[in-house]
């Protein structure tokens, strides 16, 4: 219990004393905290000590680092943090600021950043005292000294300001536009031996590099090379991951994304993943996991895409091929990713195709149709959707027996898988009449997108269905897709397309439309009464703001239908005449001139 009353009695003479025992009193102070920190601090604030700090900290004398030593240890305690903003010492710990006095810049950086810590008054008492901005000038002027006194009273003050901007946007705003990034991406370069500030720099970086305003200023320094020089030398797991975690949002941005290619980056991360490919370790599996998501963040810059493609003779393009075949379901998934990214442009696809990736991907997609994983059945399918866009890789795929592979899929009952099935299909069948009759004329196929035409909870998926059915009908031409489509119950479905507020969709539905109405009126000619077909293309025609192709195949599919008797009454009894010669004067010559081809072709049938 001596403590305790040493304690009480250096808290009554603290209050009683003349300058000389007072150094002794904070001596005590200091002895009790460090012994029991959150009993003391209840102490000192029942006793009112507080409200003498702040004549303390003004004297600046030997006890001024003492009285800053002192608030930096009650402020660790959560409950001591508003009474320190309420006792005033957040403006007399900022004057202290501007002392030149390496100790008491030390406590009194510690003071204010454990105030902040996680406590909004904090921070805003700090904020209107303008704390942060010289903070800020002193890290600019110490950052080029070496020294091991000024190593630690950086560390001080960086985390000062971390602990000042931690997850508030605004705050953190406040140091981008002091200019801090480029400052702390030095002290990266100078302290790469300071373990303790290289940390803390980069906990700052992560926090500020979450925020969009911070990547120009990030991209304007060398922040890239310092990275990579800093994971190369890294051993330690905990290590590495903190620069992952800076790394992974400065890699959002495109100019930071071909910096950090330039810097040797892609080398490093093949290297973790050779080094943990083959490892049970929960920390080796998440380092796979991290190096091979950021290889597949780089590969969506266009350039630096197209800079590790190297016209698909690059090393590390080779290496990521050969994730593909691997084990590893992660490996897999990077890989399939990363083949997606790279088939951005036509020249890749095509020479993808013709070096064989189509095979290793369907090998792939082979291996996880029963019970697959769901990420890898998705990466591979838009790595081949998006190798199926060039034209000349259509038949080739084609060829290569990718529709076969894809199909086996359509028992498939997560919408991400589906979607991607569904355009892998579309891309193949375009301009493909074969392709587009023999998947036309699969029952189990039309089946299925006529049931996912209703999937409601996933628009992307119903989406799809329309288009591909649509699809199959306009590449093909052919009756008897025409036929499979409306025995499968989807002449409904492309009425409705018609309706989309899509142009693009509204288009596709219209001349899937009229060619069922052409190849096949009689057989379709219930579906299209059921389906309010008429009333549609009534709507299409009036509405103001229809596109002119959207009016344009609305009125070639009138003058189809008018073979079908029911179809020609409803025609009549809606008064078609007056609205399509009001189109003779379309501002569109193409739409005026079908307009009165329609108009003779209505009139002739009245």
């Amino acid at each position: 219990m001596v403590l305790s009353d040493n304690l009480s009695e250096a808290l009554k003479t603290l209050k009683l004393s003349s300058a000389d025992s007072v150094e002794g009193c904070l001596d005590c102070l200091l002895k009790a905290l460090a012994q029991n920190n959150v009993e003391t601090s209840g102490k000192i604030q029942e006793m009112g000590v507080l409200a003498m700090m702040p004549a303390l900290l003004s004297a600046q004398n030997s006890c001024t680092p003492k009285a800053a030593n002192i608030i930096a240890e009650v402020a660790k305690n959560e409950f001591m943090r508003s009474p320190c903003v309420e006792a005033g010492l957040i403006p007399p710990l900022v004057q202290l600021l501007n002392c030149k006095d390496q100790e008491i810049l030390l406590q009194t950086g510690r003071a204010l950043g454990n105030i902040c810590y996680d406590s909004h008054e904090g921070r805003s008492a700090v904020d209107a005292a303008g704390g942060a901005q010289i903070v800020a000038e002193h890290i600019k002027s110490l950052a080029e000294s070496t020294d091991p006194a000024t190593g630690k009273l950086l560390t001080v003050f960086c985390g000062m300001l971390m602990n000042y901007s931690n997850d508030n946007d605004s705050l953190q705003a406040q140091l981008i536009i002091m200019g801090v990034i480029p400052t702390l991406v030095r002290l990266l370069g100078v302290h790469s031996q300071n373990t303790a500030l290289t940390e803390m720099c980069l906990i700052a970086f992560g926090n500020l590099a979450e925020l969009e305003s911070s990547k120009e200023q990030f991209a304007s320094t060398n922040i890239a090379e310092e990275l990579v020089r800093l994971f190369r030398k890294q051993v330690e797991h905990e290590k590495k991951e903190m620069i992952f975690e800076v790394l992974a949002p400065l890699a959002e941005n495109d100019v930071i994304k071909l910096q950090l290619v330039d810097a040797g980056l892609v080398e490093c991360l093949l290297e973790v993943v050779a080094q943990t490919v083959d490892s049970d370790r929960d920390e080796d599996v998440a380092q796979l996991k991290t190096s091979s998501d950021l290889m597949v963040l780089l590969l969506l810059g266009d350039e630096s895409m197209q800079k590790l493609f190297e016209g698909g003779k690059g090393s590390v393009f080779q290496r990521v091929l050969s994730w593909v075949p691997s084990n590893n379901h992660q490996l897999q998934l990077a890989g399939a990713l990363a083949i997606a990214n790279f088939a951005r442009n036509d020249e890749n696809c095509i020479h993808m195709v013709d070096t064989g990736i189509v095979q290793k991907l369907l090998e792939l997609l082979d291996r996880h149709v029963e019970e697959g994983n769901v990420t890898v059945q998705h990466a591979a399918l838009s790595a081949l959707r998006n190798l199926a866009i060039p034209v000349v890789n259509k038949s080739k795929m084609l060829l290569a027996g990718v529709s076969d592979i894809v199909l086996k899929f359509l028992k498939s009952e997560m919408p991400p898988v589906q979607f991607k099935l569904l355009g892998t299909l579309r891309m193949l069948i375009d301009t493909q009449a074969d392709a587009a009759e023999q998947l036309g004329t699969n029952t189990k196929l039309v089946e299925r997108l006529v049931e996912w035409c209703e999937a409601k909870d996933h628009a992307g998926v119903m989406g799809e269905s329309n288009r591909l059915l649509s699809a199959l009908i306009r590449h093909s031409k052919s009756k008897n897709v025409v036929r499979t489509v409306i025995q499968g119950g989807g002449v409904k479905h492309l009425v409705t397309m018609a309706t989309s507020e899509h142009m693009i969709m509204q288009n596709e539905a219209l001349v899937a439309l009229g060619l069922i109405a052409a190849l096949d009126l009689e057989c379709a000619e219930k579906d299209f009464v059921g389906a309010d077909l008429v009333q549609v293309l009534h709507r299409l025609l009036t509405e103001e703001h229809s596109a002119p192709e959207i009016k344009y195949n609305s009125m070639i599919l009138i003058c189809s239908v008018m073979g079908s008797e029911p179809l020609h009454k409803e025609v009549q009894s809606l008064a078609f005449i007056d609205v399509v010669s009001s189109l003779r004067s379309h501002e569109n010559k193409t739409v005026a001139h079908q307009a009165s081809l329609t108009e003779q072709r209505l009139t002739a049938q009245s």
